[in-house]
């Protein structure tokens, strides 16, 4: 079993991996940047070291530095997290020829399934639908115009090296692919080193239904069933759920043994995401992207599995076979995760990062909070806006959604804006009572023009 775990990563996943790692025996290295010295990861971690200034490609972005780190502090595994590093081949063969076990995929695994690119034709040569798109990465807008008047209008750019909704834009004519284009690759530039990127046809009216698998070194990949991340705003999930509420048995079955599948052909292991859209007019499915790390939203699909995800993926790094088979993982119930992020839903969700003077977390049964966040924290500029992660289990959806609704009334801060008033207002909304969402319902909600600041007196 591992014995030293370095974390090259922040925030509220880091201090999940802490605390899995506790409980393993296992002893945790936490690293930060001078703006996180007194982040709680920092607090909580068995050792701690600092990597370099606030700017993420001086500190969580410099391989040089991290490994670095690992070397002083004499560590024999690293775990990513998400973000970062976390999908970047060149880091996990780096780790390997350093002797370090990377707690993630193989480096061939990333390079196959996290190069989104050579993903769609891994899961076509698998026998999974794909979107129609590009072949390949797209080298220059005019090649860009020529694969769009081949697909058809609108269609999506997206970043092949991307993540968390940056380096993906929108284009319904030729005039707003130029301008996609260029921002989509300066961006994927900026926040992966990577501008490559591809297009696909833009699928309206679609679901983002994701499964959830893991894979050990002995030739097992499971599933943890699917989740529903419809609810996002410009390709950043707000709300997620498990099980989806719009699958019927027969897809279900058959989007989960899609995933399975795709992970299977190339050999996959450790924690991994496999993303598909799903158009509920046709009940159709196609492939979209595989995260190769632990994702944002894994919190949902433990809750209706009791499966600790992180520290299986320390068991597996680690040589182990899984815990449970498929017919071990049994769903349970409902769950539903909202992110906090703090931002000024009232003022196109400006960011706003301050002080945090004061703040209180909901509680009771079948409730669960992810932060990093706590009274007296300063809540930094430089990284991403999410501050926490809400995360409710119960029988069944209604209830689960009524539990949720009860938590983000509890939630109070001073300090900052957050999104948690629109979470509210999302899940009051009799449209996401029945289920009846897709990937356009966020910003067509927020046109509608119903949500507004309240009126103080």
């Amino acid at each position: 079993m591992i014995q030293r775990v370095l974390i090259a990563n922040r925030g509220e996943i880091a201090v999940r991996i802490i605390r899995a790692c506790r409980e393993l025996g296992v002893k945790s290295v936490a690293v930060y940047s001078a703006a996180d010295e007194n982040s709680l990861h920092v607090q909580l971690a068995d050792e701690a070291l600092c990597i370099g200034p606030a700017a993420a490609a001086e500190s969580y972005l410099k391989i040089a530095n991290i490994i670095s780190a690992a070397e002083i502090a004499d560590v024999d595994a690293i775990h990513p997290g998400y973000g970062f590093l976390s999908e970047n081949a060149h880091f996990a063969e780096i780790c390997r020829n350093c002797k370090i076990t990377f707690i993630g995929p193989s480096p061939e695994n990333i390079q196959r399934m996290g190069d989104k690119a050579v993903a769609r034709e891994t899961a076509k040569k698998a026998g999974v639908q794909v979107t129609p798109g590009s072949e390949g990465l797209i080298q220059s807008k005019e090649e860009a115009l020529k694969w769009a008047q081949q697909v058809g209008y609108p269609v999506l750019l997206k970043a092949t090296a991307g993540g968390g909704g940056k380096g993906m834009r929108h284009a319904h004519n030729d005039i707003s692919l130029m301008q996609a284009f260029m921002t989509a690759s300066a961006e994927a530039e900026r926040a992966f080193g990577n501008s490559g990127m591809y297009m696909e046809k833009f699928v309206e009216s679609a679901r983002h239904i994701e499964v959830q698998i893991i894979a050990d070194h002995h030739g097992h990949v499971v599933h943890l069933g699917e989740r529903d991340c419809s609810i996002q705003r410009r390709h950043q999930k707000l709300i997620e759920e498990a099980p989806s509420p719009i699958l019927d048995a027969d897809t279900r079955k058959r989007i989960h043994r899609a995933a399975v599948k795709i992970a299977e052909s190339v050999k996959y292991r450790n924690a991994g995401t496999i993303e598909f859209l799903y158009d509920a007019a046709t009940n159709e499915f196609y492939f979209m992207e595989m995260n190769t790390r632990i994702q944002v939203e894994h919190p949902v699909s433990e809750e209706i599995t009791g499966i600790d995800l992180i520290k299986e993926q320390i068991r597996v790094a680690s040589g182990e076979p899984l815990s449970f088979t498929q017919k071990d993982v049994k769903l349970d119930g409902h769950s539903i995760e909202f992110r906090v992020n703090a931002e000024n839903p009232y003022r196109n969700f400006t960011p706003s990062p301050a002080h945090v003077d004061w703040v209180h977390f909901p509680g009771g049964a079948g409730v669960r909070i992810e932060s990093h966040v706590y009274s007296g924290y300063d809540i930094s500029p430089y990284y991403d806006s999410m501050i926490g992660k809400i995360v409710v289990h119960a029988p069944d959806r209604s209830q689960a959604i009524h539990r949720m609704v009860r938590s983000l009334n509890e939630f109070m801060i001073e300090g900052p804006h957050t999104t948690v008033p629109l979470g509210i207002a999302v899940l009051l909304d009799s449209r996401f009572a029945r289920g009846e969402y897709t990937t356009k319902f966020l910003d067509e909600y927020l046109a509608e023009g119903t949500f507004v600041a309240p009126q103080h007196k």
